[in-house]
C-alpha cells in the first residue's frame, strides 16, 4: 500500500469548521506539521477538500 505525506502550509483561521474539522482527522495540528497517511480513497477525499490547506507527495 501506498503512503502520502501530508503538510499542513495555511492556517485554519477563518475557515469554514467544516475544512477545520477535515484537516483535524487528518491529524495535523499546526503549519508545518507533517503526517503520513495510507493512500485510500477516503484519505485523498480528504485532502481534496482541504488541497488549498495542505501540501501531499507520495513516500516509496
Amino acid at each position: 500500500m501506498t503512503v502520502i505525506r501530508i503538510t499542513q502550509t495555511r492556517s485554519l483561521i477563518g475557515r469554514p469548521k467544516d475544512q477545520r474539522a477535515t484537516v483535524k482527522a487528518l491529524g495535523l495540528k499546526r503549519i508545518r506539521h507533517t503526517v503520513e497517511q495510507a493512500d485510500s480513497e477516503v484519505i485523498l477525499g480528504m485532502v481534496a477538500k482541504v488541497s488549498h490547506l495542505v501540501k501531499t507527495e507520495k513516500v516509496d
